[in-house]
């Protein structure tokens, strides 16, 4: 008795896939577009609206990657949603809308987001986040108004900097 191969069984497509390329499509898309209502401040060069769309290119390369994965079925098992890791994202993001739209500052408003992501992922040592993440916001703002000369949403702690 010879074992031969089996053949793989079919697979379906993928819907949350497909789902997925194309929101990541439309991601793209309304970043082009969004680009080209920047006004143009450069008489030549690469202007402000650069980034966006070689943002958006690799957006569309992810698109196409996932959407051939999604009707091949070849995308991985998705586990089961965790409500509570949403929340505390989301949640997080809010954070940084509010600290930063309160005048709270860019160091406190990405610390915030850094220790309830982190918090999302099961880790429990806020203590410990709360002081990497106030190190490397502050390190991250100090880089970007020191070398690179880029404004950020200023609060209490930039101003002692």
């Amino acid at each position: 008795m010879t074992d031969l191969p089996q053949e793989p069984a079919s697979r379906r497509v993928d819907r949350a896939g497909v789902v997925i390329a194309l929101a990541l499509a439309a991601l793209a898309v309304v970043l082009v577009w969004d680009s080209r209502q920047l006004p143009t401040t450069t008489m030549y060069g690469m202007g402000p609206e650069v980034m966006p769309v070689v943002i958006a290119i690799g957006l569309g390369l992810l698109a196409i990657g996932n959407l051939i994965d999604a009707l091949r079925g070849n995308l991985p098992p998705r586990e089961s949603a965790d409500p509570k890791a949403v929340l505390l994202i989301l949640g997080g993001l809010a954070l940084l809308i509010a600290i930063i739209g309160l005048g709270g500052g860019f160091i406190l408003a990405t610390s915030a987001l850094f220790v309830t992501t982190s918090a999302a992922f099961g880790r429990r040592a806020i203590l410990a986040d709360s002081a990497i993440a106030l190190v490397m916001s502050t390190l991250i703002y100090l880089a970007f108004d020191r070398l690179l000369t880029l404004s950020l949403p200023a609060g209490p702690l930039e101003r002692l900097l």
